[in-house]
């Protein structure tokens, strides 16, 4: 009799049960069946990880910086040299390419490349003699349990954004990772045992609301990291922040891209595409809405729908350029704005419904998809509807495109392309959105400077990674000092003197 593999939480430096019973599939996206169940923890089992992380943190904090970098040095040297079973995780989780799953790691990577440089980012400062004898000096010390919530999109590259860092400036951890994918956050969690961290300092717990809001609510965790849609963000900071707790919750975005009639349409049309259509569409900085100036418009729509047409849609281990979706329902709700889109007035111009696959026919799959003409009061505007679907909205020029973006109630990516320094210096300035591209389509910052956006996609104002990641998991302590001068007191037979 066949047993399914279940995926149990990691608590302690060790795979726990928990008391819970609930449990949760885990799909195969590429054959649409259910190839694990994972362990969904009860508002216990969370706090079990959260007990574990708060009696590992005390010694893990007095570790001296120069061990708290050596792990991290070897964590890195371990995930850069097993990044290709991470990747296979990936890709039979989520269904992704390989080739998406092995950037995904790499850009995680330049996370940690950034906690190896720990000690630069967590130093203090000193004013000397601001009185007489008087110092004043700070200290950056941890703040001490942290929980993490991520998405499913990116399994390993977006814990990676926070726990490297966390676990570097001296915190515990309590990571849970989305239950459709889960097993990328054990498999690191154990990667990091392997590298030397202490057991209980970095905790995995899978679940559902259940475990969110024990996170949320329990007393011992001090923040919260979160990337995920805006409704479910604003909830976890409203939630987060009224239970005492500093906060960084990335929500959701929906990125144009803003196309002026001296670009480059070949490069546009290439970016528009790798943008769009990259990890099926299920990425916060992909490009949803090609704002395309009408002279260039019908140019542009050609480009890009000749370059669709060389796409190929399967499983993500066959060299494909996108895989399935992550579950039937997400992929039946992304399909389904196409005949809003086109009931509203767009024009579906490559239907994605029925595509060509390499791979088994009940995987969960959408093709790339193009609609142009689309106005910007239909939902399928609105919505960030997270698949591969690439609208198109006609606009008179600069001025309307930007006036489109800046009425946005999401400020996450954007991206101008052109040829004219002045328009794109214009742009830059102008634009209210957190990460800008110019003639790149997703701008996603390197590690050293932070990751977020403004309005709707980002509650609170802690930013993900680089120097305001650093920040967000240490806490500032301002230090007055007076000591006595050695030669104050004793005794003196010579004549008096004034100092």
């Amino acid at each position: 009799m066949s047993t399914t593999t279940m995926i149990e939480h990691w608590i302690d430096g060790a795979s726990a049960a928990g008391a819970s019973e609930r449990t949760g599939p885990v799909y195969d996206p590429a054959r649409g069946v259910e190839q694990k169940r994972v362990r969904l923890a009860s508002t216990e089992d969370v706090d079990v990880a959260v007990q574990a992380a708060a009696r590992a943190f005390p010694g893990w904090r007095d570790t001296s910086i120069a061990r708290r970098q050596q792990v991290m040095f070897s964590f890195r040297e371990l995930l850069n040299a097993r990044s290709g079973e991470l990747a296979a995780i990936l890709t039979s989780e989520h269904g992704k390419v390989t080739s998406d799953a092995a950037g995904e790691i790499a850009r995680g990577l330049e996370v940690v490349e950034l906690a190896c440089a720990m000690p630069g980012y967590t130093k203090g400062e000193y004013s000397e003699n601001v009185s007489t004898g008087v110092d004043v000096y700070t200290l950056k010390q941890p703040v001490g349990v942290v929980g993490i919530i991520s998405p499913f999109n990116f399994p390993a590259m977006v814990p990676l954004w926070f726990f490297p860092l966390a676990i570097a400036a001296g915190n515990a951890v309590v990571l849970k990772p989305s239950e459709k994918d889960p097993s990328a956050a054990v498999w690191m969690a154990e990667l990091m045992k392997e590298a030397g961290l202490p057991d209980g300092v970095l905790n995995v717990v899978h679940g559902d609301k259940v475990a969110v809001d024990a996170l949320l609510e329990h007393p011992v965790v001090r923040s919260i990291s979160f990337v995920g849609s805006t409704p479910i963000a604003q909830y976890i900071y409203q939630t987060a922040s009224s239970n005492g707790k500093r906060v960084q919750a990335l929500g959701g975005a929906k990125n144009h891209m803003l196309v002026l009639p001296d670009a480059d349409l070949d490069l546009a049309a290439d970016a528009a595409v790798n943008a769009g259509f990259g990890s099926a569409g299920e990425r916060c900085m992909a490009v949803s809405v090609v704002l395309a100036v009408d002279s260039v418009a019908d140019e542009l729509v050609a480009k890009v729908s000749e370059r669709m047409s060389r796409l190929t849609t399967g499983d993500g281990t066959r060299g494909c350029d996108m895989g399935p979706l992550i579950t039937r329902e997400h992929r039946d709700k992304v399909a389904g704005y196409l005949d809003v889109a086109v009931d509203d007035g767009a024009t579906l111009v490559v239907d994605g419904r029925d595509p060509e696959i390499d791979g088994e026919p009940d995987g969960f799959w959408l093709g790339p998809t193009l609609i142009d003409r689309v106005p910007t009061t239909s939902v399928a505007y609105r919505d960030e509807i997270f698949g591969p679907v690439l609208s198109i909205v006609r606009v008179e020029g600069y001025e309307q495109g930007l006036e489109i973006i800046n009425g946005s109630p999401y400020g996450n990516g954007t991206a101008i392309f052109t040829n004219d320094g002045g328009a794109a210096r214009r742009f830059q300035r102008e634009v209210t959105v957190g990460m800008v591209g110019i003639n790149v389509p997703i701008p996603v910052p390197v590690a050293y400077h932070s990751f977020g956006g403004w309005k709707d996609s980002l509650f609170g104002d802690a930013k993900a990674y680089g120097p305001k990641g650093f920040d967000f998991f240490l806490q500032e302590k301002a230090i007055t000092s007076r000591w006595l001068d050695p030669s104050h007191g004793g005794l003196n037979l010579g004549f008096p003197q004034h100092d």
